[in-house]
């Protein structure tokens, strides 16, 4: 009986990896989200903003903190609103004012929820870090959207001149050829 090579037997590395990229191996992700530094899992914990609000700041999701309101969407708590009580970076989880479960003693635990099942309603604004980084980044893609725009309008004005120069003839051509794979069918 052969035996197998003891690079087999080795462990997946304990450490954080700063150069991963990505993986379509769940276990990768898991590892990847275990492992990694506070700074990166409160990324992790950003929450989905509300229609209202993605519209206001121009953004999609922004990282939750203790006193935003939000609304669970998934779960045995679904539709239910409350205030942001705790966060727990290091578990990725959230505590929401309200939002309890009965132990068999009779006392009463907050139920820790995931940031994915969430969506905020209303915004604590009242760090200012936190607002003056929603306006610089509003700004920017504000900024980007015009550029955007005028890049678009630079093409069309163009597409424009060049049939212009060409006396229309670009058209007649096009015309011609469609006559003729009509007349074909």
């Amino acid at each position: 009986m052969w035996l197998k090579s003891p690079a087999l037997y080795i462990k997946m590395k304990q450490k954080f990896s700063k150069s991963w990229k990505a993986s379509k191996q769940p276990r990768k992700q898991r590892k990847y989200i275990a492992n990694a530094p506070l700074h990166i899992k409160r990324k992790l914990l950003s929450v989905n903003l509300s229609k209202e609000l993605r519209k206001k700041h121009n953004k999609r999701n922004i990282p939750v903190i203790k006193g935003d309101v939000v609304k669970i969407m998934r779960g045995k708590f679904k539709n239910k609103k409350g205030k942001i009580i705790k966060v727990k970076i290091k578990a990725l989880k959230i505590m929401i004012e309200g939002i309890q479960v009965k132990k068999q003693d009779g006392s009463k635990v907050n139920v820790p929820l995931r940031a994915s099942n969430l969506q905020i309603i209303e915004l604590n604004l009242e760090d200012k870090k936190r607002l003056k980084s929603i306006n610089e980044k509003k700004a920017v893609t504000e900024k980007k959207q015009e550029i955007k725009k005028e890049k678009t309008n630079a093409d069309k004005e163009k597409h424009i001149k060049k049939d212009v120069e060409e006396g229309g003839e670009v058209k007649k051509i096009k015309k011609e050829i469609n006559k003729k794979i009509r007349g074909k069918k």
